[in-house]
Order: C-alpha cells, then structure tokens, then sequence
C-alpha cells in the first residue's frame, strides 16, 4: 500500500457501513454478550449491540480472510489474504485495550482458520490452499511451538479447525478429503495426527464443532449432511439427514446448550436440529434469510442468536418468537456512486449493482432501498429541488425516483446506445445531462406540464464512454471527462464546445471550482490537474497518488479544500490553493471508486470496489 507520510494528519474515522460475508465463520459475539465482531475489508469492527457504537482494529495490509475469540475474551485473533508470493499476517489483539498484542508470520498468502486452545494457552493457525500447514502458537511469548502439514498430499484444501473444550493438547482440523484429531506433544515440540475413519463416506467439510464434554464433533459438509463423529474412537456416530439434505451445503454449525443444532445453509436456511436423533430431525421450522448463510454466532446461552450472510447482512433472531431483526445491511458488489441532497447532510445515496440505498448519515442506517433486478446503476444525482433522484443505467435508460418512496416517477428509455454512465442535473431543475458509453452527451428539457424530459439536444465530440458531468454553477455550461483522455466544457445554451482540455490519461473525475473560473481534473495518470476554464489553458499539475489511478474528486462549497480517493485505498484532503494534503484517511481495502463532502462540510463518505461506505469526520 501507498502508506501515508508520518507527518501528515489523519482523518477520523466515524462510521463504518459494510460487513465481509464471504468469511466463513467471521461474525463473532464476544463472550462479554455485549459485542459484535466482524470483518470489513482490513478492518476489524467491534459493534456495541446496545449502542451501535464502532470500534476500529487497523493493522492489515489486505482483507481479514478469519477471525476467533478466546474462551473468557481476552484475546482476539484475526488472519488475512495477501498477494501470491508473499507471507499473510496473524494479528493477536488485547481485546480489553483494543490495541495489537503480537504480529505472527508464518502462512503463505492466506490464514484460513484460526482456534484457541481453551485455557489461552495456545492459537492455533491453518494455512489456505497455497500454505497447506498447520501451526501451534504460545499466546505467552509470541513463538510457534511446532508445525505440520495439514492433510497428506492426496487431500485436498483443508478449510476448518476447532479446539477441543476442555483439553490444551487436542484440536480438530477438516477439510477436502480429510479429517484429523491432533494430539500436542509439548514436550518433544511436535504435533501427531490421527485420521478419523469414514469409511465409503466421501465428504468436504466446512466446518465442525465440538460438544462441551468433548465426546463427540459434528462437521457440516457441502453436501448438505451432517457427520457425528465419536472423539475417541475417530469413528462416524451416525449422519443424516438421509432424506432432505440441506440445499447448497452446510456452511456453520452451532451446539445448544440442549444437545440441539443450529444450522446455517448455502440456499440460507436456518434450521434447528435435534442433536441427539439419528436422523436429524428438525426441531421447529426451518426460517430462510436472504444469501447464503456463511455464520452463526450464539449471545450467551443461546436464547439469541446472530446470522452473516454472503449478501453482506446480519440478522438477529429470538428463539422464543422466532423474530429476524436485520441488524447490519450493505452492498455486497461495488459501490459505483455516491450523493447527497442540496443543502442537506443527515442523507446519502450510494448505488451498487442494481439497487440504490438511501442511507442516515448520523445513524448508518438504511432508509430505503430500491432495487431494479438484473441491471446496473452507474451514477445517481439528486434533483435540486429533492423532489427526484435520478440514476443511470446500463440498459441504457435513465431513471427517477421518488426519494421518500422510492417508486418510480419517471422513465426516460434509450438514453443512450451503450448504456448511460454519468448524469447531472442543473440548478433550476429543467435539465438533465447524461453521457453514455459511446462517448454522447445529451442534455434532456424537463417540460413543466408532464414533468416528464424530452431530448433537446445531442453532443458528440468524445470518442470514448463518458465518465464524470458537472454543471457550472450558473448552469450556463458543464463539463464532461472521458475515457478517450479528453475534457470538454460544453455551452448548454447554444449546445456548442467552448474550450477542450487534453491529456495523456483516462479521465475519471472532474470538479468546478464554486466560482467556476477553474476546473481541477485526474484519472489514470495519477495527476491533479487543473485548468482554466476561459481559454483551457493548465495552471498546475501536483502528483496525486504513488500508486494506481484517482477514481473520484470533490471539492468543498467554498473552493478551499479538495478531497480524493483511488485505487491507492487512501483518502486524501488537499489545499485548494496550495495544492498540497494535509490530511490522509486510512481503512479502505478495496479501489475507492468515488468521495463526497457533506454540504455543510461535516463528514467524508467514501465508497470502494469491495461494497464498504465509510464516513469520515471533517476536520475543522
């Protein structure tokens, strides 16, 4: 990563709005019953579940791939994903002082699982595909006791282990082909394996758990069945259920307090089990989320539980009414854009795939969603007046919504040829300007009887899709970036170019200067340019990123600060006029694709490629 200069001042983060559902197992409720821990990006989340309150780990260079906590919570452990070739971090935190505790490397490009051993003595660690090892920790000095190999060379990728309950020396790994109990040999610093017996059975297990007396462990496979293996004898107890499988898998696997299952399905079931029966019975029945359900965590004694799916959503659920809260809702695919209403700061739009969501800035919760199945939203705005919320999308159509509702108000079809990728509207809420994918602008009358746009008139000078609109302030004229390395600022009452700006890049954002004397533009080369908007002449040009290409710019009421974000993961705010930044913001892990300043300059909100928002406080 780009990593910041030590010198500069660091932004704050407030609010996190996202959560990685395709870690398996990475949703945690801590044993103080009070705290909800998960991954997002880098970053790990400590969520107060009565006051919704976050808390931030940072230490990862690349995304958390596994997360545990330790019996009494004093640890916490999390592994990640990094590039090939290289070796991926296990971070152990103080939980109580929410700071890191020690750094192990070992694992080659990703942790996949991680236990501890029930009195903390030990964490042990599972390398993924590319590692294939299994290694020992002391949590008293940071060292590996010893090490092995996972499986034998004729299994396959081993993606789960688990601690026994009640004994330091023994733990439970499973995976393609393979399911071992280790036995801890301190004393001659080794680690011996001995393969369970599952006869004809040819499974993949995604998970176990073990009971409380250690007696028994259960495996969830991905052919919907589950496996009851005795612990002594390493022989398979019994598995069911022989007719109904669950559908696409079994992803976790919970033990009651009453011997019962809780159960977490790929098509997103969440069954209860009973434990004790051979067949597997459900207990009630089953309860379906939306996603495939990826964890299961119990609060306490289980009277609550919480479920993560791969659609990035937690719900909580009461077993004695069977009621399912959604308690954390995000986009799951990127986050292409991101709005807020004309002098308003307490709401947001962002669009992802084919929904857009409404969010509250304060709160981070979601306030409306509007979904148009099977297409995708390359650019929102809203209208001046609040009354709309325009978006454009691939099928090439543009359309509004009702921001309150969310129905749909208006439909302007075959937009553009190759889709519609950006939009604006002008201040007196009669125009709306689109570009498209073939490199048109377009610019749309809103007639005062119907309310409905016509088209007024079409440019076509750009080569290449449009990326970025903005309308000058007076509305007399906007200006248009694109891929086929051009600006231009076009007169929106004759429809003719006034003035291009060319440069050896993709363009990828654009901004007015509020007194629109100036425009400042960057894309793929890494430049903060700006321009003169009377004759295109280019002022200054300052390095804008180290790494990788600047996807999204805005710039503050009063034209004095500039914020950006880009595939360096990295938020920065600029000095207007000494086009130098004073300000870094850290805790992206996915390409930020676009960045907003709030109108009365209290918050950030960036948005990124791996679905996560995060709002930033504005220093003052």
């Amino acid at each position: 990563l780009n990593m910041p200069c030590d010198d500069l001042n660091h932004l704050e983060l407030v609010s996190t709005i996202g959560f990685n559902g395709n870690v398996n197992r990475g949703l945690i409720i801590h044993p103080d019953r009070e705290h909800m821990i998960y991954p997002l990006g880098s970053t790990v989340i400590i969520r107060n579940l009565t006051t919704n309150r976050q808390e931030f780990l940072t230490g990862h260079k690349n995304n958390v791939s596994c997360l545990t906590v330790s019996k009494s919570g004093k640890y916490l452990a999390s592994g990640q994903v990094t590039h090939m070739g290289f070796k991926a971090d296990i971070i152990v935190w103080d939980y109580e002082k929410r700071s890191l505790l020690y750094r192990l490397t070992l694992h080659k490009v990703k942790v996949e699982a991680l236990a501890f051993s029930p009195n903390e003595l030990y964490l042990v660690s599972l390398g993924g595909q590319d590692d294939g090892s299994v290694v020992v920790w002391n949590m008293k000095t940071a060292a590996a006791v010893c090490g092995s190999p996972a499986a034998v060379q004729s299994a396959g990728t081993t993606f789960t282990v688990n601690y026994a309950n009640n004994s330091d020396d023994i733990f439970v790994t499973a995976g393609e082909g393979t399911l071992r109990v280790w036995e801890l040999d301190l004393q001659n610093r080794k680690i011996r394996p001995l393969e369970c017996n599952m006869g004809q059975l040819k499974r993949i297990v995604k998970c176990v758990e073990v009971d409380e007396n250690d007696h028994y462990f259960y495996c969830g496979t991905t052919s919907g069945d589950i496996l009851k293996m005795n612990m002594k004898t390493k022989l398979v107890a019994n598995y069911g259920p022989a007719k109904g499988k669950f559908s696409r898998g079994i992803a976790d696997i919970k033990i009651l307090k009453t011997g019962d299952l809780l159960v977490g399905a790929g098509d997103g079931t969440v069954a209860l089990v009973k434990g004790n029966s051979d067949k597997y019975g459900l207990v009630k029945p089953a309860m379906k989320v939306q996603g495939a359900v990826t964890s299961i965590a119990l609060r306490g004694e289980g009277h609550q539980f919480f479920v993560g799916t791969n659609k990035s959503q937690i719900f909580r659920f009461n077993f004695t009414d069977s009621a399912m809260t959604p308690i954390v809702s995000a986009h799951y695919e990127p986050v292409a854009d991101v709005a807020f209403p004309v002098g308003c700061s307490e709401l947001f739009a962002t669009c992802s795939g084919d929904d857009i969501r409404v969010w509250h800035t304060l709160t981070s919760r979601e306030l409306l969603r509007i979904t148009v199945p099977n297409m995708i939203c390359h650019a929102i705005e809203f209208m001046q007046d609040g009354h709309s919320l325009i978006s454009a999308w691939e099928d090439g159509k543009i359309r509004a919504f009702l921001p309150e509702s969310g129905k749909l108000h208006y439909t302007i079809d075959n937009a553009h040829n190759s889709g519609v990728t950006a939009i604006a509207t002008t201040e007196d809420c009669k125009k709306i300007i689109s570009g498209g994918g073939e490199g048109q602008v377009r610019v749309w009358d809103i007639s005062e009887r119907t309310n409905i746009p016509r088209l007024k008139e079409a440019m076509k000078e750009h080569k290449s899709a449009i990326t970025c609109i903005k309308v000058r302030p007076n509305g007399g004229e906007c200006v248009t970036a694109s891929d086929d390395g051009t600006c231009i600022i076009w007169d929106l009452c004759r429809f003719v170019r006034k003035q291009m700006v060319m440069s050896n890049t993709l363009f990828r954002c654009v901004c007015y200067h509020p007194m629109g004397i100036q425009i400042i533009t960057s894309g793929t080369d890494r430049k903060v340019a700006y321009w003169e908007t009377f004759d295109g002449s280019q002022i200054r040009e300052v390095e804008g990123s180290k790494t990788g290409s600047i996807n999204g710019m805005d710039i503050s009421p009063d034209g004095t600060a500039v914020i950006t974000g880009g595939d360096d993961k990295l938020i920065k705010l600029w000095d207007y006029n000494e086009g130098a930044v004073h300000w870094v913001g850290e805790g992206h892990s996915g390409n930020v694709t676009r960045v907003k300043m709030c109108p009365n300059r209290a918050y950030i909100v960036s948005v990124s490629q791996d679905g996560a928002i995060l709002i930033w406080r504005y220093p003052q």
